[in-house]
């Protein structure tokens, strides 16, 4: 376990180094790169970042919240699809209340 953990925090400051080399981030933001930068907003702590690519890495039904988690991120960052999503929702749902 504790040589995983090591083995995880290498790629991930090793991806960290290579964000900071890049001349075109567009071209390099995948989740660990997202994950990386709510890092350094201050969103994530070094260890949620690790363990959301441990469980990417090896976790097959865990993976789903990392997925979802990643999906909020990227709504919560582009709030004009997050206005077209809520648009529709209520367009399919209406008045009444939303159950799960």
């Amino acid at each position: 376990s504790k040589d995983l953990k090591g083995a995880m925090e290498s790629l991930i400051e090793q991806k960290r180094q290579e964000l900071s080399t890049v001349e075109k981030l567009d071209e390099h933001m995948d989740f660990a790169s997202q994950l990386i930068f709510a890092q350094n907003r201050g969103d994530l702590t070094a260890e949620n970042v690790n363990q959301c690519v441990l469980e990417m890495m090896i976790a097959a039904p865990d993976t789903l919240s990392v997925t979802l988690f990643f999906m909020l991120i990227l709504i919560a960052e582009h709030p004009t699809v997050e206005e077209e999503m809520m648009r529709e929702i209520e367009s399919v749902v209406g008045k009444q209340e939303m159950q799960s």
